[in-house]
């Protein structure tokens, strides 16, 4: 089904702001907090001391950094702290690499990290608003799946007004976008349901999706197919047209619970397993599988996945509350322990940074390769 052209600015046609900046060298620092850094089975401790005040955030804590035992990069983690109550659901830094945007998914808010100087805007969304997925498009704007306005929702960097297009169908629990190569964007809804928006149109569809609820994660592959993971339905999806048609593909394990997807530089589709704790693989061009147990073992559980400008694919373990690289040409491990609780359940990057959120603890983070 189909909207008309529907395209309604935000309550009040403009977020209210709020300017939070990292307190000078004389401020009081009263808590500290003790951060983990492990790689593979390298491991150090390191304390981070984080300043308290209403609405003011320390400067960004000291860098933790580890070499795995000489054969890998160093990784280094580094984590920012946010007002309480922040939840950032999603974060992806933008192209520039200037700026982490985060979805504030509890506190009906969007916020934006200076990651120079731990610096915070926070963009007040309409009412009821409940932003989940979060990208940076192709014309700059921030692009948000919003479930509690049930609608596609952009930020105008510059001018923060709000853009919201509202779906034309049932409720989807949105929740993740990407843009296609022609500049339109997909969308998942957990609810059952797919769905595209050409910004140029300012029109909605929403079509059901193959074996019910679970659609949740989307990306693009480099020859511009869109390519979607249900979670429930536990399956890889692509979709083949305008109609919303997608054939399904399922990976060699039963009830994998594909959670995520992303491709790499050669169009292979990774994949992250959560019920199963592996990251999977699947090549398009030949139909072949292949599949991996991450290191925590029947712990782990596969969240989110993103594959670098070196083709090595990065995992968020919400089991062993580590994130996890993966080197497909060796088919090795290196894993990065962080503050916990985080679930963080969604990763993003620009070269030689991965960035995220760890919602429940009101951080966001880096791990610098």
């Amino acid at each position: 089904m189909s909207a008309g052209a529907r395209r309604t600015k935000s309550v009040g046609m403009r977020p209210g702001r709020r300017s939070v900046r990292a307190p000078g060298p004389g401020f009081s620092r009263a808590r500290t907090e003790s951060l983990e850094l492990a790689v593979t089975a390298l491991q150090t401790s390191a304390r981070v001391c984080l300043a308290l005040g209403l609405l003011l955030l320390p400067a960004p804590g000291p860098t933790l950094s580890v070499s795995a035992q000489g054969t890998s990069p160093t990784l280094t983690l580094q984590e920012y702290p946010l007002p309480k109550g922040a939840y950032p659901h999603d974060a992806v830094p933008d192209r520039a690499g200037r700026w982490v945007w985060y979805s504030g998914q509890q506190s009906s808010t969007v916020g934006r990290l200076d990651p120079t100087n731990g610096e915070l805007l926070i963009v007040d969304l309409p009412q009821r608003a409940a932003p989940h997925g979060i990208i940076i498009g192709p014309d700059d704007g921030v692009w948000m799946t919003d479930g509690g306005l049930n609608a596609i929702t952009r930020l105008d960097p510059n001018t923060l007004e709000l853009d919201v297009f509202p779906l034309p169908g049932p409720r989807a629990n949105l929740n993740t976008l990407t843009f296609d190569h022609r500049g339109v964007v997909w969308f998942t809804g957990q609810g059952g349901y797919i769905g595209r928006l050409d910004p140029a149109v300012g029109v909605v569809d929403q079509w059901e999706s193959p074996r019910g609820p679970g659609p949740y994660g989307i990306a693009t592959a480099p020859d511009g197919t869109v390519w979607v993971a249900s979670l429930a339905g536990s399956y890889l999806g692509r979709i083949d047209g305008d109609d919303g048609s997608m054939t399904v593909f399922d990976p060699p394990t039963p009830g994998a619970g594909v959670r995520r997807v992303w491709p790499d530089s050669q169009g292979r589709m990774w994949i992250a397993e959560y019920n199963v704790g592996q990251v999977g693989v699947y090549e398009p061009t030949t139909g072949q599988w292949k599949e991996w147990k991450l290191p925590g073992g029947d712990r782990s559980r596969a969240y989110a996945v993103y594959v670098d400008h070196l083709d090595k694919v990065w995992l968020s373990d919400t089991g062993t509350e580590t994130i996890v690289r993966f080197d497909p040409v060796t088919e090795t491990f290196a894993t990065v322990a962080h503050g916990t609780p985080a679930n963080i359940a969604q990763l993003g990057g620009v070269p030689g940074e991965i960035w995220g959120g760890q919602r429940q603890r009101d951080h966001l983070f880096v791990v610098r390769y």
